[in-house]
């Protein structure tokens, strides 16, 4: 007979604390059986993978508020009746994170899905979604009581230094990507962890939701799979932009049409030199190692 070892489930170690995170919600989170949990360093296709698993969960239905529906809930400005109001949902939870492993809490009872997306290519979205940020932002993002750290300011104008800058200073002037992406690479292989990549949701949607749905436990029929699909176009979202968008896109000049915005990749190839994509090969083999970091830039696992 073989025996089975039992996971080793990773524990909190830390907390982080900055502009936009309040790690310790997670210590008070009361975790239901079949909780789903969204991850991703940030602007990776964490709004898609929201659709997504809404959509599973409603069985393709219309007119779905996916930000009221899957909050952020280690964002330090979240207000805390959309973090207690979680605890009424009559329907299965979805919620997500953008924290490494180790400064959340995290349960044998959930389901974690960690999406990647090679760095640079969310680097040019979150550099449309910091720069098309507006002043209501802002004074949520700095204003709110208890801000540790350094407060964000506007970007630079220039997405090459932008780049660049975020590279040299670790992720500034959000937070490591490497610590993200090397903690989750970390946990592939627990039972209940799965990772997908960015170009796999745009290569085959079909494909991915399936292998997702089969993941999270869901069988939806044949009917409401044609339904759920459809819904997940970046045609579709885009066309129903203020239901996937924190507050309908208020905190964006442009709205949620800024939000959603493109979901390409490559545009940095026109902008960085061939010494740019050298540094970050570089950083990126460093910090991950050579399967991480080939996975990360679009290899399949």
């Amino acid at each position: 007979m073989t025996e089975t070892t039992a996971p080793v489930w990773p524990v909190k170690t830390r907390d982080i604390h900055n502009h936009h995170m309040n790690s310790t919600v997670w210590d008070s989170f009361n975790f239901r059986d079949g909780d789903m949990v969204i991850a991703s360093y940030g602007k990776s296709g964490t709004t898609w993978m929201q659709q997504i698993m809404a959509q599973l969960v409603f069985d393709g239905a219309e007119g779905l508020n996916v930000s009221h529906l899957s909050p952020w809930v280690d964002l330090r400005v979240m207000p805390p009746e959309a973090i207690a109001g979680l605890e009424h949902l009559p329907h299965r939870r979805f919620i997500k994170t953008h924290l490494p492993v180790d400064a959340l809490v995290f349960s044998p009872k959930a389901k974690y899905v960690y999406i990647g997306r090679d760095g640079r290519d969310l680097l040019w979205s979150l550099y449309n979604h910091h720069a098309t940020a507006n002043d209501m932002f802002y004074g949520a993002i700095n204003g709110t009581p208890g801000l540790v750290g350094e407060p964000l300011d506007k970007p630079l104008d220039d997405i090459r230094e932008y780049f660049l800058r975020w590279l040299a200073r670790d992720g500034y002037p959000f937070w490591s990507p490497w610590e993200n992406f090397r903690s989750w690479w970390g946990v592939r292989n627990l039972p209940n962890v799965m990772l997908i990549h960015f170009n796999d949701l745009k290569a085959d949607l079909p494909g991915s939701i399936r292998k997702l749905a089969d993941f999270l436990g869901f069988a939806p029929s044949p009917e409401a799979f044609g339904r759920i699909v459809e819904h997940c176009t970046f045609d579709y979202m885009k066309a129903h932009a203020a239901e996937v968008t924190p507050l309908g896109g208020a905190m964006w000049n442009g709205g949620a049409d800024s939000f959603i915005h493109k979901g390409t990749n490559g545009r940095w190839r026109d902008v960085l030199t061939a010494d740019d994509v050298a540094a970050y090969e570089r950083r990126a083999l460093a910090e991950l190692g050579p399967d991480c970091a080939a996975w990360l830039a679009g290899r399949p696992l």
